[in-house]
C-alpha cells in the first residue's frame, strides 16, 4: 500500500560509540525518507548499522548527531517522558528473539503494551491473536508453542496499540524455513491493511519479498530501490 506522505524523515543522522580514538561510528545516513504504506528491508552484512538504525528510528536509543522527524516533529529533541509516549503509541516492534515472559500466557503477554489503559483492550488482543493464526491458544504459555507461534505471539503484541510503524529486527532469523515464510506472509497482510512496515533482514530472499530494499554498508547508504 503506497501513499504519498512521508512518515519518518532522517537527515544528517549519526550514532558513535566510544570516546577518542576508540570511537566507532556505526551508522552515517545523509537523508532518509519513510513514506506512510512502505514495507521496507534493511539489508547488509553484520554489523553495517541494520538494528541501530530501528533502534534509533524506535527511540530506543538516542542519536549521536542529526534529527529524525515523525510527522513533521523532531523526536530527537523530546525528553524521556514523551518518548515514552512515542514508543507506545506510535511504534510496534518485533525483534529476532520474541522477549516474552515464560510465566504470561499467549493473551496477557500480548497485552502487556495496553496494561496502562482503558478497557476493551482484551477483546482486541484475541482480535490480533486470531489474525496471527492464533486463536484457540490464547491460554498458552510460551513455552507451549512453537518458536514461530511465539514470534506471532509478539507481532500480535506490536499491534495492541494500533501503532503507525511497525519495525522489525531479524524476525525471521531463529526460525526454520516453513515458519520463516509463515511470518512474512503475515507481514505482507498487515502491509496490504495499511501498516508501514521496516524489516532488518540479512536474508536476500526475505529482503527481496519487501517493496523497497534500503542496503547498508559501514553506516551508509548504498543503494535505495523499488521493486
Amino acid at each position: 500500500m503506497q501513499q504519498n506522505n512521508i512518515l519518518i524523515s532522517v537527515k544528517n543522522l549519526t550514532k558513535t560509540y566510544g570516546k577518542g580514538n576508540l570511537a566507532a561510528r556505526v551508522l552515517d545516513l545523509k537523508h532518509l525518507e519513510i513514506m506512510e504504506g512502505d514495507f521496507i528491508s534493511v539489508t547488509g552484512p553484520s554489523g553495517c548499522g541494520k538494528s541501530t538504525l530501528l533502534n534509533l528510528l524506535s527511540a530506543l536509543d538516542r542519536p549521536s548527531g542529526g534529527d529524525i522527524f515523525f510527522r513533521g516533529e523532531n523526536i530527537v529533541g523530546l525528553n524521556e517522558t514523551a518518548l515514552c509516549k512515542y514508543r507506545k503509541a506510535k511504534i510496534g516492534f518485533v525483534f529476532q528473539s520474541h522477549h516474552l515472559i515464560p510465566s504470561l500466557n499467549a493473551l496477557k503477554n500480548v497485552l502487556l503494551p495496553a496494561l496502562t489503559t482503558g478497557n476493551g483492550f482484551p477483546g482486541r488482543a484475541r482480535e490480533l491473536l486470531g489474525m496471527v493464526g492464533l486463536a484457540g491458544k490464547e491460554r498458552r504459555l510460551p513455552g507451549q508453542l512453537s518458536g514461530g507461534e511465539q514470534q506471532r505471539v509478539a507481532i500480535a503484541r506490536s499491534l495492541i496499540m494500533d501503532p503507525d510503524l511497525i519495525l522489525a529486527d531479524e524476525p525471521t532469523g531463529n526460525l526454520d524455513t516453513a515458519s520463516g515464510e509463515i511470518i512474512l506472509d503475515l507481514f505482507k497482510r498487515l502491509n496490504r491493511l495499511g501498516k508501514t512496515m521496516i524489516m532488518a533482514t540479512h536474508d536476500p530472499q526475505v529482503a527481496g519479498a519487501c517493496g523497497r530494499i534500503i542496503r547498508l554498508r559501514d553506516g551508509r547508504i548504498v543503494s535505495d530501490s523499488r521493486l
